[in-house]
């Protein structure tokens, strides 16, 4: 009699789990310690190995030499247990068992010591098929069981198994076998049946057993009697109604070429076809084309393609035509070669800029190439300034008005730029606090060297005038002088007194007048030369307007040092005349 694979080559010790090492790790280590529990909860995908690692354990526990993780398998224990007729391992299946009466029996048994082994063990599959009743009448049995009774649970969904249940059992979940496990264990099996096999054929099986062994195994007995125990790639696809890659290959080739005559004609062939399987077929072809670096295959492409397919999958759903379906599919993706990512667009306009940057470049050195150097125009002083006002017009037309309105430019030589500064009113604030933008702005134009000087400029005020009511003024005090004589001596002297405090207040008037007018007199001659030395930068307020504090307190700058000169002269002789005056007396 045949036996199936599945059954034939089903595991009988931990050793020959597939994909499962965790789990078979931590039950070894348990029953070579002796750490036992109460129960177990197996849950994972169908065929991961669930049923089998509940029997292989419950044959390491009754063991003669157990428990054991190498059950010595020649024991009647194990003889028994491998040919699942051992009294004390009562299998059951929850989807037929599911009734509170069925839980019943299983406590009623559990009140009976073991007839053979040392431990009475259940092992129910499917639990999560049990009604809430049952479960209920299996919770306290299940937490506190007889030393002697084990309990086994399987279930393909753990989520409808109640908390309560889940709480009181180790849980062990099976994860989905990879198909480079699987594609090896059937090798494996194939050479021991002495049968012939190509590997992209076997690839092709585990992919479609979508992770289960024994879904696989169940292909492989399939692929053995349709291929006469020759599998090939062509009769496992044939026996699958799967794509072979070649054609695969066709249509991609035809999406990428974006040619629609040719993809509907492709449709066409896909009608003998289901529409899912194509789609499950496109979508391991493009992650395959992704992992292998494909350039075509690039992430943007690969994510766009993935969404449509998800899409196509949706509408299958909705019980839509499937030629439709495969041909709206296929057009999609051709439209989505022809969206461009974000960053070839912003490669292409910076490519586009750089070769107008470039024609301009060329363009300016065939019309430079043209012209002399007579006729090279260089802009001027004044047109640098102009720059300037435009440019702070840009960042702020508040300041731009101020600073057109209240600075003129009055001359720039040796790196020296003068600004005359007619600043009043609200503009002084507005100028201030925008100072150091404005330095930015000429530094920009003329350079970082350039120095910038602010002077001040009024309507200038005639001296001589000042100068000959200063005269009359001594004549008068002179007269005074002389018409008091015979009076006291201290009431002379106290007038003559008061006569200097006059003549010191008369020129302190001269001095402030000429002040006030054209010329910037510094408050000491003495610092004269001072004065007439320029900076590096003045600000044209009282108080500095950068944050750098380049620009301490600056003296009023001297527009015309004749002048200055003049008035001192005018000053010192007064002073003489004061002084002879009061010696004569």
């Amino acid at each position: 009699m045949y036996d199936v694979l599945s059954i034939k080559y089903r595991p009988k010790n931990f050793d020959d789990l597939v994909g499962q090492e965790p789990i078979s790790n931590t039950l070894s280590l348990a029953l070579r310690k002796d750490k036992l529990t109460h129960a177990y909860l197996f849950s994972g995908l169908r065929g991961s190995g669930k049923t089998s690692t509940a029997r292989i354990l419950s044959k390491a526990i009754l063991c003669d030499e157990g428990p054991t993780p190498t059950p010595c398998g020649v024991c009647s224990n194990c003889v028994m247990a491998n040919e699942n007729r051992h009294i004390d391992i009562i299998e059951l299946d929850g989807a037929s068992n599911r009734n509170i009466d069925d839980i019943r029996d299983i406590i009623e048994q559990s009140k009976y010591k073991p007839s053979v082994g040392k431990y009475k063990i259940f092992i129910i599959d499917e639990v999560h098929m049990l009604t809430k009743q049952a479960f209920n009448a299996l919770l306290k049995t299940l937490e506190e069981p007889p030393a002697y009774v084990k309990f086994i649970l399987a279930t393909t969904d753990a989520n409808k198994v109640p908390a309560t249940i889940l709480s009181r059992a180790q849980h062990f979940r099976f994860r989905s076998i990879s198909q480079k496990d699987i594609t090896n264990h059937i090798a494996s099996i194939l050479g021991k049946e002495n049968i012939k096999y190509e590997d992209s054929a076997l690839q092709i099986l585990a992919r479609n057993g979508g992770g289960s062994l024994r879904d696989t195994l169940t292909l492989l007995d399939q692929a053995i009697v349709y291929s006469n125990s020759d599998i090939t790639i062509t009769s496992v696809a044939d026996m699958l109604g799967a794509i072979d890659k070649a054609f695969l290959d066709k249509i991609f080739e035809n999406i990428f070429s974006k040619n629609i005559d040719g993809i509907k004609n492709i449709v066409k062939d896909l009608e003998s076809y289901e529409a899912d399987s194509v789609i499950d077929e496109v979508v391991v072809y493009v992650k395959e084309k992704l992992f292998l670096d494909d350039n075509n295959f690039s992430t943007i492409i690969v994510d766009r393609f993935f969404r449509i397919l998800s899409d196509s999958k949706y509408l299958l759903t909705l019980n839509s035509d499937n030629s439709f379906v495969l041909m709206l599919m296929f057009f999609k993706m051709i439209e989505a070669l022809r969206v461009k990512d974000i960053n070839d667009l912003i490669n292409e306009l910076e490519s586009s800029q750089t070769n107008d940057t470039n024609e301009q470049i060329n363009e300016n050195k065939r019309v430079d190439n043209n012209h002399t150097t007579d006729n090279i125009i260089v802009p001027n002083g004044e047109t640098k300034y102009n720059i300037i006002i435009d440019n702070i017009y840009k960042q702020s037309t508040q300041v731009g008005e101020c600073f057109k309105k209240n600075f003129k430019f009055e001359s720039f030589k040796d790196d020296n730029l003068i600004i005359l500064n007619l600043a009043s009113g609200e503009c002084i604030d507005i100028l201030r606090h925008a100072y150091s933008k404005i330095k930015i702005k000429i530094q920009e134009i003329f350079g970082v060297d350039v120095k910038i000087t602010f002077i001040k400029k009024q309507q200038p005020i005639s001296v001589s005038q000042d100068i000959k009511t200063n005269e009359v003024q001594e004549r008068k005090n002179n007269q005074e002088v002389s018409d008091n004589k015979d009076n006291q001596e201290s009431t002379s002297t106290t007038k003559y007194e008061e006569h200097i405090d006059n003549k010191i207040d008369n020129n302190q008037k001269v001095e402030s007048t000429t002040q006030n007018n054209q010329e910037v007199v510094t408050e000491e001659i003495d610092n004269q030369k001072d004065a007439n030395t320029t900076q590096d930068i003045k600000t044209p307020f009282d108080t500095p307007l950068d944050n750098n504090n380049e620009n301490k307190d600056m003296e009023d700058d001297l527009e015309n040092n004749s002048i200055v000169k003049k008035a001192a002269q005018i000053l010192e002789s007064k002073k003489i005349h004061i002084t002879t005056i009061v010696n004569e007396k």
